[in-house]
């Protein structure tokens, strides 16, 4: 069964709105085209398995948190069960959408487009063939309208514009209120906030100003509209079926900014009571998010400069004025309590959640700034180091999905990363020339290696014992060898003709392979006296090399698209494939010839052997990361990384939508450069130019790695840091399955006690609470027995069961016994299949040492406590004198109380 998407790490956050869920703990995100979910609580995150066409620009979402309307840059939405965590319905709204905001009693939505707002019916309980019914249109501002807000009641909302006004409609039809226009500011509409329970409005522009609006009406004082005649309500549904092949408009409401004197007779008046301005002296009155929490009276403020301030209304007393960058403040949103604030800045990528009142962060997090570049997983598979083009060394825990430490200190893009054996040392090559060696104990930089004349480094490797580094230079073509104990240059390996592409040390030995440029591979053997051992010629320039986990091959990628494999040891080719059509790259905008011709000069740029070595993951210039079956050398499956399109390079063809007369739109946005008017990028240029206006970054693969324990594979990409897990899907997957084998029977036999019976008529049937349920039963007295009768077939699968049972079970000293019991009892049997069962090992061992990290912290604050108890009761006892009065027994008590 193949892997299924689990969750997208290494980048928190692109552009559109926050949004906290009900309860106030856990916070969507929009993520480029996909969402991902932040429990702040619990300290995890989640991206839902679910994508938009297009990046998700605005998220609306439901009074009761169970559904969430995503909607694209075209205006395609998708309406989610955040419970189910699937899609429920499809929509397009024709054209680009700014807002959505759902009502307070959750049975309507507003949706702003052009210089329109349409309110349509939400989608309710009961299952309906059409989720989005529309409701009313309301006309009123002339340029694009940018916000919403509801009154608490559902009655009305306000809209906010670009044409400088704020419009105030009545959700239903009201007599006495159908629409105001409110002016007053001088530049385009930010937000805009209803009082508590009132109709009384906060308007905020974007030159920092703020109107207080006062109403002479209360939300009681609204009159609900007389009702039609019957006569002229059934000629407009004699209309209505005339013009039904138009589209369905719903109700229009038509508001006018300047109302005559008997239309404004006996309707609701609005009045301005004060203006205030935010930064009367400043430069930075660049004004660009707001949110409001109507029961603190809160108001935050976000602007262009990176400041954000936290005033009260409506004095406008200001309580905080700080920073967060120097990066625009692109979203803010406030979570029900009014504790936690959460900013967005969509130029760094940057995710916070702000304690106001305590000033502490609760969630700070940011990804690479540019694209990631490269990964290595942890031996034990708990963490994932990642470093990008924009110098930062990032480790991610694979668990919670939060990068926990950044290391800063490189000067330039890193190029390669790397574990040590240990898992407890990072290494890190990058273009500035140096090496670096972080400390994941203390997190500091404690070893770095430079090359004699500076060099830039393009690829890095460790061998097994985790003492010697190499490193392989990008302008000098020569390979540098240092130790890590003392931190020496040991050798310089000089041989190769062109620039060295990439590295990898043999597992089981002490051999080095080296690719590069100039169509070969080296080994060399690190223990005598570093001499070539051996050189592969190849039909075309090497660029990634990489060994099977047992060593006893190596698999090599080249420039013309083709993957081969080497017996490294005799230096014979054993098998090769042609993965150049698999890659089945995108054309992109600027390109003048078709995807097709242009694939004849792709290739496969990374490579992965899986954990147990049968099948291989490449990966390249393209939204395709293919696996194949080493020893039939076929293609197994495609992994399709994205379905976002406002990526560069998605489509195999030219979009007809977006041709004109004059050629493609996209080459007549960038204007400038060449001859007839069209930028054609440079040869090798990775990025394109970030200058243009339009700038679309292109898709592709930098680097896949398997997991350790063979459970899960990662790849970098220009989306980020994608993670396909085997756990993440609820798939029935029977093994060896009888006719007698039902939950019923297996029941039974566990009545009869026969333990190792129903385990494996469990494992058979292969569903995990079936399989819970019968090892949770077995008394621990009877595991020893159980265990030694268990056939060898199903102690492999008992041990992988256990793996994943230790993640989330709380019975640790009961599984612990039986890990425990089954490593005695097979212990000598499974060595023999030691290759083939280490990613088994390894989830065991990944499984137990996060407990036991655990554990230990707990341990450790306990004993500190009791020592601390002793020593003052000891301290006590010296100064007491012989006879205890009560006064000094009650001040203990109230010590050890406060300790406990």
């Amino acid at each position: 069964l193949p892997p299924q998407f689990s969750g997208l790490l290494g980048t928190v956050y692109r552009r559109g709105n926050l949004s906290f869920t009900r309860d106030g703990n856990s916070l969507l995100s929009p993520v480029g085209n996909r969402i991902s979910l932040f429990d702040l609580k619990n300290n995890k995150c989640e991206t839902l398995p679910l994508a938009t066409r297009l990046n998700i620009v605005c998220v609306g979402l439901s009074p009761d948190g169970s559904l969430a309307i995503l909607i694209d840059e075209e205006g395609a939405a998708l309406l989610v069960s955040l419970i189910g965590k699937c899609v429920i319905h499809q929509f397009y709204f024709h054209k680009p959408v700014h807002s959505v905001s759902f009502s307070p009693d959750g049975k309507k939505f507003v949706v702003t487009k052009d210089n329109l707002a349409y309110l349509y019916h939400a989608p309710g309980k009961k299952r309906e063939f059409n989720a989005f019914v529309l409701d009313k249109t309301y006309y009123g501002p002339y340029d694009e309208t940018t916000c919403i807000d509801w009154t608490d009641d559902s009655k009305c909302f306000a809209v906010g514009s670009k044409d400088m006004s704020t419009w105030v409609f009545g959700a239903e039809r009201w007599e006495n209120l159908i629409y105001y226009s409110l002016g007053g500011h001088k530049d385009v509409i930010v937000a805009c906030f209803f009082e508590e329970n009132s109709l009384d409005l906060y308007t905020i522009s974007q030159d920092a100003a703020l109107c207080v609006w006062q109403c002479d009406t209360e939300l009681d004082g609204l009159k609900p509209m007389p009702p039609k005649d019957a006569a002229k309500e059934k000629k407009a549904v004699e209309d209505e079926d005339e013009e039904l092949l138009e589209e369905p408009k719903g109700e229009e409401i038509h508001g006018k900014a300047d109302p005559s004197e008997q239309e404004t007779r006996n309707k609701v008046k609005y009045s301005r009571v004060a203006k205030y301005f935010f930064n009367k002296e400043g430069d930075f009155n660049n004004l660009t998010a707001a949110a409001y929490h109507k029961k603190t009276h809160l108001l935050v403020t976000g602007f262009a400069s990176g400041i954000f301030h936290l005033h009260e209304l409506p004095d406008f007393n200001l309580i905080h004025s700080l920073s967060i960058s120097d990066q625009r403040i692109a979203s803010i949103s406030i979570n029900c309590t009014g504790d936690w604030i959460a900013f967005g800045c969509s130029g760094l990528g940057q995710l916070l959640v702000w304690e106001w009142q305590s000033e502490s962060y609760v969630l700070k997090q940011q990804g690479h700034f540019n694209s990631m570049v490269s990964l290595a997983y942890s031996p034990d598979g708990q963490y994932i180091v990642t470093g990008g083009e924009d110098g930062k060394v990032k480790v991610w825990n694979t668990s919670s999905s939060f990068c926990f430490v950044t290391f800063t200190e490189h000067n330039s893009g890193v190029t390669a990363v790397t574990f040590t054996s240990t898992g407890y040392v990072v290494l890190s090559a990058s273009l500035d020339g140096t090496v670096r060696a972080f400390d994941l104990h203390r997190y500091r930089n404690f070893r770095t290696f430079t090359s004699p004349r500076p060099s830039q480094f393009s690829c890095l490797a460790v061998d097994s014992s985790g003492e010697i580094v190499a490193a392989g230079s990008q302008d000098s073509f020569e390979i540098f060898i240092w130790s890590m104990q003392s931190g020496r240059l040991l050798d310089v390996l000089a041989g190769h003709e062109g620039p060295i592409s990439s590295l990898s040390f043999n597992p089981m030995k002490c051999v080095l392979a080296s690719a590069s440029w100039d169509k070969t591979v080296k080994l060399w053997d690190m223990l005598d006296s570093w001499r070539t051992k051996e050189t592969l010629i190849m039909n075309s320039d090497v660029l990634v090399v990489a060994f099977r986990p047992d060593g006893k091959e190596l698999a090599v990628a080249a420039l013309n698209g083709q993957i081969t494999f080497w017996d490294h040891e005799n230096a014979v080719q054993t098998g090769s494939i042609e993965g150049r059509h698999d890659l089945q790259m995108g054309r992109k905008e600027l390109d003048k010839i078709t995807a097709k011709q242009a694939a004849k000069g792709k290739s496969f740029t990374t490579l992965c052997y899986s954990a147990d070595g049968q099948s291989i993951l490449a990966g390249g210039l393209s939204k395709f990361v293919c696996i194949y079956n080493v020893k039939e050398q076929i293609l197994m499956k495609k992994f399709e990384i994205s379905c976002n399109y406002s990526l560069d390079a998605m489509e195999e063809y030219l979009d007809r939508r977006k041709m004109t007369e004059f050629g493609s739109m996209a080459l007549i946005d960038e204007g400038g450069g060449g001859d007839e008017g069209v930028a054609i990028p440079l040869p090798g240029v990775k990025r394109g130019d970030m200058s243009y206006r339009h700038f679309k970054p292109e898709i592709r693969v930098t680097c896949v790695r398997f997991c350790p324990t063979g459970r899960s594979w990662a790849a970098t990409t220009t989306e980020g840091l994608l993670l396909y897990s085997l756990d993440s899907g609820l798939i029935f997957d029977p093994f060896e399955l009888d006719v007698d084998v039902t939950p019923s029977n297996i029941h039974k036999t566990l009545s009869q006690r026969e333990y190792t019976v129903a385990i494996v008529m469990a494992f058979k049937l292969n569903e995990k609470k079936l399989i819970q349920e019968v090892i949770e039963a077995v008394p621990s007295s009877e595991v020893d027995v159980v265990c030694s009768s268990l056939p060898d077939l199903y102690v492999e699968k008992l041990l992988e069961f256990l793996a994943s049972a230790f993640e989330t079970s709380c019975h640790l000293e009961f599984y612990l016994i039986w890990a425990h019991k089954l490593l005695m009892l097979h212990g000598q049997k499974l060595k023999t299949r030691s290759v083939k069962l280490l990613p088994v090992i390894q989830f065991l061992q990944k499984s137990i040492q996060r407990h036991f990290e655990d554990v230990s912290k707990l341990c450790e604050w306990n004993i500190y406590n009791i020592k601390y108890a002793l020593a003052i009761s000891q301290q006590r006892g010296m100064k007491r004198p012989a006879e205890e009065t009560p006064g000094d027994e009650d001040e203990l008590d109230s010590d050890s109380d406060y300790l406990m």
